[in-house]
C-alpha cells in the first residue's frame, strides 16, 4: 500500500465509524473503538486527529486531558490499519498531537506502551516513575513539553472514567 498524500486533521462526529473500524483493525479487538470513542464524547479536554490517505482514514490518535501535577494528557489510543504500518502514519500522527497539546498549553504527555517506539519522541519512563497509576512500570513513560516541568513532582495520576469502563 502507498500514500502519495497524508493529510493529519482533527476528527469530526462524521469520522466516527471510520475511528473504529481503524482501532479495532488495529488491535484486533472493540476495546480501543469504544475507548476512544467514549473518550471524544468525555467532558475532558481531547485531542483526536485522524491520518487521511487520499481520503481515506487509515489513522486515528487521541489525548485525553488528566489530574496530574501539571497541565498534562493521556497519548491513548493510537492506531493505524495493518496495511499502512511502516509509512510514518503513526509519526505523523504523534508528532502532530505533540504540537497540538503544546498549542492549547498542556505541558506533559503520559503514555503506556512501546519503548523503542515511543521514546524516539522524546517520552522517558524515567520521567513516569514519580507517578501512579494502574499500569506503572518500563512501558508507562512521560514526555515534558516544557523542559522540567515534572522535575520534583509526583503523585497519583487521575485518568478519565472511560478509561476504566469502556
Amino acid at each position: 500500500m502507498r500514500c502519495k498524500e497524508l493529510t493529519i486533521r482533527p476528527s469530526g462526529p462524521a469520522d466516527e465509524t471510520s475511528i473504529a473500524v481503524v482501532q479495532t483493525e488495529a488491535f484486533g479487538s472493540p476495546y480501543e473503538a469504544r475507548l476512544a470513542l467514549s473518550l471524544i464524547h468525555a467532558p475532558e479536554t481531547t485531542i483526536s486527529l485522524v491520518a487521511q490517505c487520499e481520503g481515506r482514514i487509515v489513522g486515528h490518535i487521541l489525548l485525553s486531558a488528566i489530574a496530574a501535577p501539571v497541565p498534562s494528557m493521556a497519548l491513548a489510543p493510537l492506531a493505524v490499519l495493518p496495511e499502512y504500518r511502516e509509512m510514518q502514519v503513526g509519526t505523523a500522527l504523534v508528532r502532530t498531537a505533540i504540537e497540538r497539546a503544546r498549542q492549547i498549553g498542556m505541558q506533559a504527555i503520559f503514555v503506556l506502551g512501546d519503548n523503542l517506539y515511543y521514546e524516539r519522541f522524546g517520552f522517558s519512563s524515567t520521567l513516569a516513575d514519580p507517578f501512579e497509576v494502574g499500569w506503572q512500570g518500563r512501558n508507562f513513560m512521560a514526555l515534558e513539553l516544557v523542559e522540567g516541568c515534572l522535575a520534583g513532582k509526583h503523585g497519583k495520576l487521575a485518568y478519565p472514567e472511560a478509561f476504566f469502563n469502556s
